[in-house]
């Protein structure tokens, strides 16, 4: 059964609480304004803009004592064929010491700050053309502090942008990775993009989906690190059908199309730099691995999504997201549940791809 109420409690259970996204918002925006107002930085960012699972609307609320996390692009006007990328992470070296000393680490491709409430992330890029880098200065949506969930304007932005033929799409940012010391190409704004439109395809059921799969990961298998949050969500963004009309639906049919079209490990083109896998760093081993657990959950998902007993039903998703999920309705003197028939059947899941 689709469940509707319980899973909007269960998602209400998962999502970050007011008081994270006030500390997520507090933490970012005090970042960006303090870069923005350095002055010997002030000659290298264009602008500075959101990316990642907060600014996608497919965040979850953190679980024993990890921490809520958000990543900031900042883009300079840096030429990435003459600055080596120790270069450009030493250039904000000053500013780190200034504001947040001994609570930041130069990592791989990015800047970690830990603050007592919130974790950031600085991400440098190098734009790679003088017309992306006009409209990323000049156009105040994408510097927006809202995520998908809870801001249209964006997708006015993309519609906009897509009709009137702009270059943005086709240019990549750079990146740089301070271990192998080389840039490489990024598109926040086109994964963005595209989780928007997935999103509008499955009547808004889709970061929820997202929300819910990612939730059934770190519940049932903390101890797991492969596939991280990303690729996970872009996996799911695969196999999750357009035009679902419930979240049940998405999760039920994601993890079976895992099931019956993804035995072996994919190559996942990354959206805007298809180059790119975005499962390159999940080895076959763990990928049979996690192929394993979705086997395991996809059976109960199907149950839990073919019954048409509600008590079941319930029990099967709790089964499957752990105690976030309400528990099934009591038992009342009668023994019934207080539950009006279900006058239409759950759609079955056929076999094959639905992406």
């Amino acid at each position: 059964m689709d469940v509707p109420l319980y899973f909007k409690d269960f998602l209400e259970g998962i999502r970050l609480t007011p008081s994270q996204i006030e500390d997520l918002m507090t933490g970012h925006q005090t970042l960006r304004e303090r870069l923005e107002s350095y002055e010997d930085l002030s000659d290298i960012i264009v602008t500075t803009f959101l990316q990642g699972s907060y600014r996608r609307g497919t965040a979850t609320r953190p679980k024993d004592d990890s921490r809520s996390d958000v990543d900031i692009i900042v883009v300079t006007n840096l030429d990435h064929t003459e600055n080596l990328p120790i270069t450009v992470f030493k250039k904000f070296i000053p500013f780190l010491d200034t504001y947040y000393k001994d609570k930041y680490r130069l990592q791989g491709k990015s800047i970690g700050i830990k603050l007592s409430y919130v974790d950031l992330d600085i991400v440098p890029t190098s734009a790679p053309s003088e017309s992306q880098m006009q409209l990323l200065k000049n156009n105040k949506i994408i510097s927006s502090n809202f995520s998908i969930e809870d801001n249209s304007d964006m997708n006015t932005f993309f519609s906009r942008t897509a009709s009137s033929n702009t270059q943005w799409e086709r240019d990549p940012l750079q990146i740089p990775d301070n271990n192998v010391q080389r840039w490489e190409r990024t598109h926040p704004l086109m994964q963005i993009k595209w989780t928007q439109e997935k999103n509008n395809r499955c009547n808004q059921h889709y970061i929820n989906v997202v929300k819910a799969l990612k939730w059934w990961r770190k519940e049932k298998y903390p101890e797991t690190k492969q596939p991280k949050s990303y690729p996970l969500e872009h996996f799911i963004g695969q196999c999750c059908p357009d035009g679902i009309k419930s979240v049940a639906e998405g999760v039920a049919k994601s993890l079976q199309t895992i099931v019956n079209i993804y035995r072996t490990k994919p190559y996942l083109k990354d959206h805007g730099v298809p180059e790119h896998n975005v499962f390159a760093k999940l080895t076959d081993e763990e990928y049979n691995i996690f192929y394993e657990q979705v086997k395991v959950a996809s059976t109960t998902a199907k149950e839990a999504y073919e019954s048409q007993d509600i008590n079941y039903s319930v029990q099967k998703w709790r089964e499957l997201f752990g105690n976030k999920f309400p528990e099934p309705p009591k038992k009342n003197s009668s023994g019934t549940d207080g539950f009006s028939k279900r006058e239409s059947n759950s759609e079955d899941i056929p076999e094959g791809r639905f992406a």
